[in-house]
């Protein structure tokens, strides 16, 4: 029966209608000779890279659920044979069941018969590396146990003021030009300065470290190559602190009781890193197209009828920052969604198809109203155990960019808006926008002890009237509140040594503002 997921008789090999070839076992459903359909690659099954699956993936995974159900056979890069989990219940099942599938992918059969070679593009992915999401048992336990203990030190009141000091700093460097790439000058840099200082390393923080840090999970030919990178980098940021503690989250791993060794420390760092660097770069360049384009969208935030937090929570399953996870390994013979895996095949944790499957999500584009049983942090024990600071930092980010620029607008039209999809993810290439010119922010001085009140941001996709009236006693607001002493603002009064004064008397704060204030770290 079609989901179910039950534990079967241990192998049989000399039965043909098990496993992949059972999914092509009549000669019939074959594409005949010269159809267009020889080109979706060996027996017929569907590409998850390729021309095809870059122009579309989210269709490619339909096209799969129409014609397997909710677990299909497909082909990853050099046509290495695994299955595609669709279903959100199957792959739940699948991140759970410990006993039927684990992330060893040392017991896939592709691997050990030499199918896949060390040079496959996704092998910095699904590599067997000494960390907790790939370990099972005492082990895994040992491992998450570590981690858990150095991200329970980071002080969140802290975080956030250094995520919105982070923020503030980007955002200088373009602030005055009047336009900006919010992907490639904001959405991938601000995780990135963030997530290397909480590890310890803000001196690392480069153009070329960001760029690294994408290119790893591509399948690109230099993939490798900057995977050693990054990982230099990281192995020398572990023997610094090991010699010289510091308070921050590599020197708190590193004294865990758990004893981790320099290679182990150096491999958690990266998961770390790169998990919540990719997925929360996709994450606000998404928040923020969809804040750009979407009338309804952008209504629901101005009109309070959503937060911030919120439209986060809501691009997660319409969009997640990880469209797939690469990969899970069978451990016994089992049956998954109608299919017969064998011992040693190897799966994809579905996460995008998985959101809209139809099972429960039927309206695809519906409002999840702050759901989060999405798929986008996995499940089970592997759960992305840093998901908060990536909400966090995609909370305070998306908040501080439309506050500091509320007429941004979309530069082109939102149809020229192109993407670049992997197995991994999908990466919006670029999201050009402008503003009107804002003087550079003091990101140095400490906030005063009542802040103003926030005012309503307005963002515009553009057309006649764009940033009018609304945004610029917005603008105005905003600027008051940020700008140095130095560049007077509209709305506000010079007193003596130039300091700029409100015109209005401040006001007892609110219940929403004290929150907003805490929020923030104030």
């Amino acid at each position: 029966m079609t989901g179910a997921n039950t534990v079967t008789s241990p192998s049989h090999p000399s039965q043909p209608s098990s496993g992949f070839d059972a999914a092509f076992a009549d000669p019939s459903s074959a594409p005949p000779p010269g159809c267009p359909a020889h080109a979706l690659g060996p027996d017929g099954m569907r590409r998850l890279y390729g021309p095809e699956a870059d122009a579309d993936l989210a269709g490619v995974y339909e096209k799969l659920r129409a014609e397997h159900g909710s677990v299909a056979p497909v082909l990853i890069h050099d046509d290495v044979r695994m299955w595609a989990v669709l279903g959100h219940s199957e792959n739940l099942h699948m991140v759970r069941a410990t006993s039927q599938y684990n992330r060893d992918s040392r017991n896939w059969t592709a691997l050990k018969n030499g199918t896949v070679k060390p040079t496959h593009p996704l092998a910095p992915v699904f590599s067997w590396q000494p960390i907790t999401s790939m370990t099972e048992g005492a082990e895994q336990l040992r491992l998450r146990g570590a981690v858990n203990e150095a991200l329970e030190i980071i002080d969140h009141r802290s975080l956030r003021r250094s995520i919105n000091k982070a923020t503030q700093e980007i955002i200088n460097r373009f602030s005055e030009r009047g336009e900006c790439e919010v992907v490639s000058e904001f959405a991938e840099h601000l995780p990135m300065m963030v997530m290397l200082e909480i590890l310890g390393a803000p001196e690392v923080y480069s153009e070329r470290f960001v760029q690294a840090a994408r290119d790893m999970i591509k399948g690109t030919e230099t993939a490798i190559a900057s995977n050693e990178f990054i990982m230099g980098a990281l192995m020398e940021l572990t023997a610094r602190r090991r010699a010289a503690p510091e308070d921050d989250f590599t020197s708190r791993l590193i004294a865990a009781p758990a004893a981790l060794t320099d290679d182990e420390v150096g491999q958690h760092l990266r998961l770390v890193l790169i998990a919540a660097y990719e997925g929360t770069a996709n994450l606000i360049a998404n928040v923020l197209r969809t804040v750009l384009t979407d009338p309804r969208f952008r209504a629901q935030l101005n009109g309070g009828q959503m937060t911030v937090p919120e439209a986060v929570e809501q691009s997660l399953w319409d969009e997640p920052p990880f469209s797939a996870m690469v990969g899970y390994f069978a451990k016994v013979d089992t049956e998954l969604g109608g299919q017969q895996i064998r011992a040693g095949d190897g799966l994809i944790f579905g996460i995008a198809p998985g959101n809209v499957d139809p099972a429960v999500r039927p309206d695809p584009g519906a409002h999840m109203m702050g759901n989060r049983s999405h798929l986008a942090f996995g499940g089970g024990p592997h759960e992305c155990p840093g998901q908060d600071i990536g909400r966090a930092i995609a909370d305070i980010g998306v908040d501080a960019f439309l506050m500091r620029l509320p007429d941004a607008e979309l530069s082109i039209a939102e149809s020229e808006l192109k993407w670049r999809s992997t197995i991994l993810s999908q990466h919006l290439v670029a999201l050009p926008v402008s503003f009107t010119p804002r003087s550079q922010q003091d990101v140095i001085s400490k906030p005063s002890m009542v802040p103003p009140q926030r005012p309503d941001w307005h963002v515009s996709s553009g057309g006649p009237g764009a940033g009018g009236a609304s945004a610029s006693a917005s603008s105005a607001a905003t600027a008051a509140a940020s700008v140095p002493a130095s560049a007077p603002v509209s709305g506000s009064a010079v007193g003596a040594g130039g300091r700029q004064e409100p015109v209005e008397p401040r006001q007892r704060l609110g219940a929403w503002q004290r929150f907003l204030r805490w929020w923030r770290g104030y």
